[in-house]
């Protein structure tokens, strides 16, 4: 289980994902894809922040919600948290590497692929 931000930017970087980059955002490190959010650790609850749709999200917290957070002020903002401690490995991996597979430009995505 990954219990912090150095456990998940770790993971996150292993991928080894092209386009990849660490950031600042609202004063946090952050991890960006593509130029754009990728995933962080929320300043507001300790909880790892990935990308989700409204609909997905509301069904990982109804499934478990002590894993799966909703939080005032992500909601609307197509994101999901994560608990601390409860964020396993494999599906942040899953996760990452299908959302970074999502914002990719079709050339980066074509050229990872054939790799």
């Amino acid at each position: 289980m990954i219990a912090g931000w150095p456990e998940l930017r770790a993971l996150a970087l292993s991928l080894d994902l092209p386009g990849v980059s660490e950031a600042t955002s609202w004063n946090q490190p952050v991890l960006k894809a593509h130029g754009k959010l990728w995933t962080w650790w929320s300043p507001k609850v300790d909880a790892a922040v990935f990308k989700a749709g409204r609909d997905e999200a509301e069904m990982l917290h109804a499934a478990d919600p002590e894993t799966f957070l909703l939080h005032p002020h992500y909601i609307g903002h197509g994101l999901i948290l994560v608990a601390a401690g409860r964020l396993d490995a494999g599906w942040a991996r899953s996760r990452l590497v299908s959302t970074w597979t999502a914002m990719a430009p079709m050339r980066v995505l074509k050229a990872w692929q054939a790799r």
